[in-house]
């Protein structure tokens, strides 16, 4: 839900001091404080919807305008025409907005990452017995089948590098591959 409009519009009678000595806010060239003032009191509800439709929460869509308001203020007198104020308003507040979620994406890829799951000592001695048993099982195929094994699914190379690297057809890996599948799951079959 959005903020009341009088709660985040600045109070009428608020002088903005500049700095420099200029009298009731008026400058030699650039925007007046008024002539801001003004358009950010009309505008404010849709800078805030601008924010909302660029950013999640409410928080900080206002914080993106007010922060926009601030900004422009500290620099009005580059908006040499004062009906370009508007227009330097809403790009201010899309560009905080791209800002905010710049940062927010950084900080969540600088969270730490929670630790993967620990296996346990059991799981750990089942998943090496089973490696063991895939090991025997390897050692017992013909040499062309588990040369094509070892470098189709542990080397993780496509069926034509397995061609190319042992100087057999396509259609030899293929079949060597298919066969070698079959005599493990025999042979782990057997095992288990």
């Amino acid at each position: 839900m959005i903020a009341p409009w009088s709660a985040a519009r600045p109070a009428p009678s608020a002088q903005v001091p500049t700095g420099r000595g200029e009298s009731d806010g008026a400058m030699t060239a650039g925007t007046t404080v008024d002539q801001l003032t003004e358009t950010y009191r009309t505008h404010y509800r849709s800078l805030l919807g601008l924010a909302a439709l660029l950013l999640d929460d409410t928080a900080s869509c206002e914080d993106v305008v007010q922060e926009a308001f601030i900004r422009v203020h500290s620099a009005r007198r580059r908006v040499r025409d004062p009906e370009k104020t508007l227009a330097y308003l809403r790009q201010t507040v899309v560009n905080l907005s791209r800002s905010t979620l710049r940062r927010r994406i950084l900080g969540l890829k600088l969270l730490s990452k929670p630790m993967p799951d620990m296996a346990s000592a059991e799981e750990g001695a089942y998943d090496r017995m089973e490696r063991d048993e895939l090991k025997q099982a390897l050692r017992g195929l013909q040499r062309r089948q588990r040369e094509v094994l070892v470098l189709r699914y542990f080397a993780d190379m496509t069926e034509a590098q397995v061609a190319e690297v042992l100087g057999i057809s396509l259609g030899s890996v293929k079949a060597y591959g298919s066969r070698g599948i079959a005599a493990l799951r025999v042979a782990m079959g057997s095992a288990s």
